[in-house]
Order: C-alpha cells, then structure tokens, then sequence
C-alpha cells in the first residue's frame, strides 16, 4: 500500500514538474506534409499537392520544389499525385507517389531531372522506399513484403514476406543495415537488409495496428491503434509499453534512443518520454492537426508534421 502511494506522489510530482513547449517556428508549405527527410542542412518535405518543398533551414525558406507529373482519371479530371515517402542520398531524391487504381510510382530526382524507376504499371504498392547506396533502393508494401532492388538492371533482387498482416510503419537504420517494420497485427519485425533474413520479432506489446516505427541505438519505438507507445530494447529483449488516452499515430526518438516522443491526445500534441525510465517529460504543442511524423535532427532539436501544411521546429532543451 505504501509502496502504490509513494508511486502516486511520484507520478504526481513529475507532471506538475513537466512544461508545455511551444515551437520556435513553423514553416508554410505546399500541401498537407505526408514525410519528410533533413540532409545537409535542407529539409525535404513530401505533400499531397504533388511536390517536394526544399526548404533551407538557415534561412527558414522553400528555395527549389520538385514536381510530379499529374494524374487523370477514368473520369478525365486531372489530380495531383500525392507524394507519400520521401529520402536522400548522394544528392539524390527518392520519392514514392500515387499513381492509378492504388497502385503506385517511384522516382529519383538528381537535381536537374526527375526520372521515374518503377511505373505504377507493374502494379505495386509500396509504402515507403529507401536509398541504400547509388545503385539499389529497399522498399516496403502494403502486403508486408520487403524488395531489394536494382535501379541499373531494373529488376527485384528478393522479395521477402515479412507477415501476413498489413504493414504499418518501416524505416530503415542510419547504417542502411536493417529495416524494421509494423504490421496490422502489432508485430514488430527487423530484417536484415544484405541477406533478407528475419532477425528478430516482437509481439508482447500491441494488440492492434502500429501506425508506425522509430529506431536508434538499437531502442525501437512504437505507435499504436490500441492506444500504447511500445518500447523495445534489441540487446536485452526488454520492452514495455505506455498506455496513451488516444490513438498514437506516430513516435520518434533521439540519436541516442534515450528520449521518445509520441502523439497523444485530442490536441494533437507530442509527449516526451525517457525510454529507459518510462517517465513522461515535457510536451510540445502547437499541432493543429494529427501529428504524422516526427524526426530528431539531434538530441535536442525536433521536427514535426501533421495533417497540416506547415512543418514545425522545436528545441526541447530550452523552457
């Protein structure tokens, strides 16, 4: 008994002791932000207005935007393609967009020209694609398969089903060595990227979709629809889970892995969390739609999109 109020009053103090940060900035952008990528000092940001805004963090301003072809439909009505995952390599552009009848294009803009490398024609769905080096992308499709391929022979290396369920989130690890995915099912999973095989799964967490996932350090952060921030630790198999008051839509973590964010409530704000405590922190608002995605720059700097045609700018380091 004494033991449950001590962690009352803990609980209690730590909220009392955490603040509401405001964003130092926001900036306009074309459309309603569905990814974006930071590389050398550039923000990448994908909208459903058929563009990437690149905009110049030191002066805050779009200075180049790459543009889509648009799409017609059976109808004979003209539409922008959405552009759903955006990355960056070697001063190359990846992006994923719609295409017809679901299916979807992928593309690589070197700066001077925006050339198309797998046609929605081949009637795939991927989600989200990534560079791993200048000859060969990794993506990842709504059936949960993961593809290797290769841009000069324009062909699959391997294909891979990684579960049965509807992938949620994947993102790749800063050293282009794994890719961890979601699914429908809240099963996590890490697949190694040169041979394709499954590394590791988990699935003690969720009990329901996760939207999406975030990894550094070998700590692995998860959103779900069962309203619960999944916590996984790929050296000691610990996890755990943060129950939220709404659906998580999205999380990201710092560099370290030490500090998690995750989207919580119906304001549409982001809350702080030390991933090996599970104590909550501080929380940013300011979101004005549901939150999508969320990136560290570093331990102290966040950007953030929603459902919304800005992208906001925190430093959490400050009050």
């Amino acid at each position: 008994m004494l033991k449950k109020i001590f962690l009352s009053f803990s609980i209690g103090i730590m909220i009392l002791n955490s603040q509401d940060i405001k964003p130092i900035t926001t900036i306009e952008v074309s459309g309603l932000v569905s990814d974006f990528v930071e590389d050398a000092g550039y923000l990448y940001v994908a909208t459903d207005a058929g563009l990437v805004d690149i905009i110049d963090l030191s002066s805050q301003k779009i200075v180049r935007q790459i543009k889509l072809p648009t799409l017609q439909t059976i109808m004979g009505d003209t539409i922008e393609a959405r552009v759903h995952s955006v990355d960056r390599y070697d001063g190359k552009t990846l992006l994923v967009s719609s295409g017809m009848s679901a299916y979807r294009n992928i593309w690589i803009d070197d700066g001077y020209k925006l050339k198309k490398i797998i046609d929605q024609k081949k009637e795939m769905m991927p989600k989200r694609a990534y560079f791993l080096n200048s000859g060969k992308i990794i993506f990842g499709s709504f059936d949960s398969s993961v593809s290797l391929y290769d841009k000069e022979e324009k062909s699959k290396i391997y294909d891979v089903q990684v579960s049965t369920s509807t992938m949620g989130g994947m993102i790749l690890s800063k050293d282009k060595q794994k890719i961890i995915t979601s699914d429908e099912s809240g099963m996590v999973t890490i697949v190694d990227v040169d041979s394709s095989k499954i590394l590791k799964q988990y699935s003690s967490e969720h009990v329901d979709n996760i939207y999406s996932v975030a990894y550094a350090n070998k700590t692995i952060v998860t959103a779900g629809q069962d309203r619960r921030v999944g916590v996984y630790n790929e050296d000691t198999n610990r996890s755990y889970h943060i129950k939220s008051d709404f659906l998580v839509y999205t999380v990201g973590l710092s560099p370290s892995g030490k500090i998690g964010v995750y989207s919580s409530g119906t304001e549409n704000y982001l809350q702080l969390f030390n991933t090996k405590s599970a104590k909550k922190g501080n929380r940013l608002i300011g979101h004005y739609a549901t939150p999508n995605k969320i990136f560290f720059i570093n331990e102290n700097s966040i950007v953030s999109s929603g459902d919304e045609n800005r992208v906001f700018f925190w430093n959490i380091s400050k009050k």
